[in-house]
């Protein structure tokens, strides 16, 4: 070989070993993705004389990341799919038909494991047949395409995990937020006594409830469901119960709290989410129960003289519409001796491997049979049941229960 040529193939080593280096340094000064893609784009042109490049990656969706020489905007082209997986160098002349990328020479997959993370189109290389020389010039392509999307790939993941730990914290900070919510502590005594049960589906859910005392003789009971889950919902039901103690302080009357708490779910939602909702205040003194239920699931009232009512008069769902465009309180005198059971549709909407719902009327089967029992205890019988009924499948939604008993 002739010192001239010897000597030239020297030189252009050294240049392909400094913009490897040159590129190394780059990645370990953290330089943006942008940059790279520039330095890609310069040092092939300017170290193999290369007339014309597409380089497309894959994220999330094929994309042409580098593009010049070419006849046609490669950027605002999309892949053909027969380059989606190619493992090996190929001649675009192996490709039959229609085909945007017949005007390169060669295309040049860039891999890492078992994923093709990019491919090079090559056009003009200095020698039209796959020589040494030739040769040469694509595995410097390989390796110089390969530490760069490597090192790009790496800044996504890297990304990546941080957005799932910054997730992971808004979320822990969501199911704290969600937890203050609840009451600490339900009433026990002789004469009043309320129990709650709640299995979220989630880290976060949707679910809410809760008992407020409003004077010696009275309270509020109630239980929501907001629709959607996570962190926004949480938030929402967050803001709600703000809103309904607030209102509890300022208004008697549960039709206006309700009227009151749909404006400000509507407001606050702008109609993208709804709440259902069901609240009820009970006087020891006069014996008297008024509830409102906002498309909630009916809950369960048993008492002797009547046995088992669904508690359904109230108004439609609460974020929907304003005004409501129906609100009808229910209202139940002479009850002193009763068992009032709450809950969400997580409960009745379970589903079975047969695909059945576990539904209103077993749900009824049960208390109308165990109304007697502690509260608690009838919590835990329904979960058991639960489990036992839907079989392998999975939780759905959140599960919600709320009982209150008054002797």
């Amino acid at each position: 070989m002739p010192t001239s040529e010897l000597q030239k193939k020297l030189d252009r080593k050294e240049l392909e070993l400094n913009a490897l280096l040159e590129i190394t340094q780059a990645i370990n000064s953290n330089v943006p993705e942008e940059s790279l893609y520039k330095m890609f784009n310069f040092t092939l042109r300017s170290n193999l004389n290369i007339r014309k490049l597409a380089l497309y990656v894959f994220d999330e969706q094929w994309n042409c990341k580098v593009n010049f020489g070419s006849k046609t905007n490669y950027l605002k082209s999309e892949l053909d799919d027969r380059f989606h997986l190619i493992r090996q160098v190929h001649r675009l002349t192996e490709f039959d038909g229609e085909c945007n990328f017949h005007e390169f020479d060669l295309v040049i997959p860039v891999a890492h494991q078992s994923d093709t993370l990019a491919v090079v189109f090559i056009g003009g290389l200095e020698s039209s047949k796959l020589n040494t020389d030739s040769e040469d010039s694509v595995k410097f392509i390989q390796a110089l395409s390969n530490i760069i999307i490597v090192a790009i790939e790496n800044k996504k993941l890297a990304r990546k995990q941080l957005d799932q730990e910054a997730f992971r914290k808004e979320l822990e900070i969501a199911s704290d937020v969600q937890q203050f919510l609840f009451p600490d502590k339900l009433p026990n005594t002789g004469h009043l006594k309320m129990a709650a049960s709640y299995l979220p589906h989630d880290m976060v859910g949707g679910d809410y409830y809760d008992y407020v005392p409003i004077n010696k003789n009275q309270f509020l009971l109630c239980v929501a469901d907001v629709s959607g889950k996570g962190i926004a919902a949480a938030l929402m039901m967050s803001n709600f119960q703000a809103s309904l103690r607030t209102l509890l302080r300022q208004m008697p009357n549960l039709s206006e709290i309700v009227e009151a708490l749909n404006y400000q779910v509507l407001e606050s939602a702008k109609g993208e989410r709804f709440i259902t909702f069901f609240g009820a205040i009970y006087d020891i003194n006069l014996k008297t129960l008024v509830y409102v239920n906002a498309g909630h699931n009916p809950p369960l009232l048993w008492n002797k003289k009547h046995g088992i009512r669904l508690l359904e008069d109230g108004c439609t769902v609460l974020g929907a519409m304003h005004p409501l465009p129906f609100l009808k309180e229910g209202f139940i005198t002479d009850l002193d001796d009763f068992v009032l059971f709450c809950y969400t549709d997580g409960l009745t909407e379970t589903i079975n491997e047969k695909g059945e719902e576990f539904g209103q009327s077993s749900l009824m089967e049960y208390f109308e049979a165990n109304h007697y029992k502690d509260l608690n205890t009838m919590h835990q019988d329904i979960i058991v049941r639960l489990d036992g009924f839907k079989g392998k499948n999975s939780y759905r939604d959140d599960i919600t229960m709320l009982s209150c008993r008054v002797e």
